[in-house]
């Protein structure tokens, strides 16, 4: 197999701009066209779910308004007497008037569950808690719906007869609070009916939600070892040559060149062979941005660029596991931006853990002529790291990043319980 590689182009100055053939011109056509495409297409997409669900939603308490209506008829006879002469018996159903109070009630327990309760509720490791919590929430609703309920029904205008604002019903009045204590069984059902659809629908869609985050963070698992295989040079060949290398730079008496070989070596090693796991010591994460950072001071003076790194010692890390390569999209942007030739810069760097909580910082020196990291194309964007914290970290992580007094800082915290 014959591999061809296009020419290194020399530092030709008079080349302003990049030649362009019209291939290419008709292929950048199509990508934006492919790209406005998708996006017109995500959002028919999210509009057109957002109906449904609509929909649905509405059909389901449309539903649930007309069984409650007729769940809470009473039925009740009724018989006149003619002075013995001869009788007759009235059947009568009287309609419950403040079904649409306790359809309310119910519509509060069902989102209140599924956008709020919920998702406190199984953060806590304590099922128990967790049911205890779902429930009293439930029992304090239906409670304030009899008593909200209760006091309609001794309202005036409402369960006095002669009033222009009291329902038909039988005579001595409408809905009594008899009845109203007798139709708790029946709104009890009810409410629990509705707590038990609600925990459905959330685990569900929590399930669906799960499912198709966990597929994107395959593919993008995927999508990166392919992209990793195949700028991959025989790496065998790549660690015997910097070994040849290292020895050659012993024999010469170049210390500082055989131990930058030496970290360099160890670093391809990492990367090639130990990264390719879901997580990863943090001691090796910690001794890998050692290296890097040994590495890029290489590139300038002492005066040029001072790097601080402070994190715990190898035993106070001993069994933490954490993300591999995660760390480092930070300290390249911090060389990259915040480094100048012939300026003096700084770079602080710590980690630090504090009860199950990791937490990461990054400060390096902010020169007004270097873009800023939002802007950065290069592939080791924040963007790119923001993407990949939500897929291997989802709700467990929180990123903050501004410039402030000449400085860019940027603060992670993952929670690693």
């Amino acid at each position: 197999m014959i591999f061809c590689y296009p020419p290194i182009p020399g530092p030709i100055k008079s080349q302003k701009q990049p030649v362009r053939f019209p291939s290419q011109a008709v292929h950048h056509n199509h990508l934006r066209c492919a790209g406005a495409y998708t996006t017109f297409g995500n959002m028919h997409r999210n509009k057109t779910r957002f109906f449904l669900a609509f929909v649905i939603h509405a059909l389901f308490w449309l539903g649930m308004y007309y069984a409650l209506k007729a769940l809470t008829v009473s039925s009740f006879k009724m018989v006149i007497n003619n002075n013995g002469s001869f009788s007759r018996q009235m059947s009568m159903n009287m309609l419950f008037p403040w079904s649409k109070v306790v359809l309310g009630f119910l519509m509060v327990l069902f989102y209140s569950n599924i956008f709020w309760l919920f998702r406190r509720a199984i953060r806590y490791k304590n099922k128990f808690l967790s049911t205890v919590i779902i429930s009293g929430w439930g029992l304090l609703l239906f409670a304030i719906n009899f008593l909200v309920v209760r006091r309609l029904i001794g309202s005036p205008g409402i369960n006095h007869p002669g009033t222009h604002a009291a329902p038909p019903g039988p005579p001595g009045g409408s809905i009594s609070a008899d009845d109203w204590l007798q139709m708790q069984l029946t709104i009890a059902l009810v409410f629990l009916s509705v707590l038990v659809i609600a925990v459905a629908y959330f685990f569900i869609k929590e399930w669906i939600r799960n499912d198709l985050v966990r597929n994107q963070a395959e593919a993008h698992q995927l999508s990166t070892e392919i992209r990793f295989l195949r700028s991959q040079v025989n790496p065998h060949f790549l660690f015997n040559t910097l070994n040849n290398l290292f020895s050659m730079a012993q024999k010469k008496g170049n210390d500082e060149l055989a131990d930058g070989i030496s970290k360099l070596s160890g670093m391809m090693r990492y990367m090639i062979y130990e990264s390719n796991t879901d997580r990863v010591p943090l001691q090796k994460e910690i001794e890998y941005l050692e290296d890097c950072m040994a590495l890029n001071k290489l590139r300038y003076a002492d005066s040029e660029v001072a790097v601080n790194f402070h994190h715990p010692a190898p035993a106070a890390v001993a069994g933490v596991q954490v993300a591999p390569m995660l760390f480092i999209p930070f300290l390249e942007n911090a060389f990259k931006h915040g480094v100048s030739i012939a300026r003096h810069s700084r770079i602080d760097m710590a980690i630090s853990l504090n009860q199950k909580k990791l937490i990461f910082t990054c400060e390096n020196t902010d020169h007004s002529t270097v873009k800023k990291l939002e802007e950065e194309k290069s592939g080791i964007g924040l963007e790119n790291v923001k993407r990949r914290l939500e897929l291997v970290y989802p709700g467990r992580h929180k990123l903050w990043n501004s410039p402030a007094d000449g400085k860019y800082q940027v603060t992670l915290q993952i929670d690693l319980a």
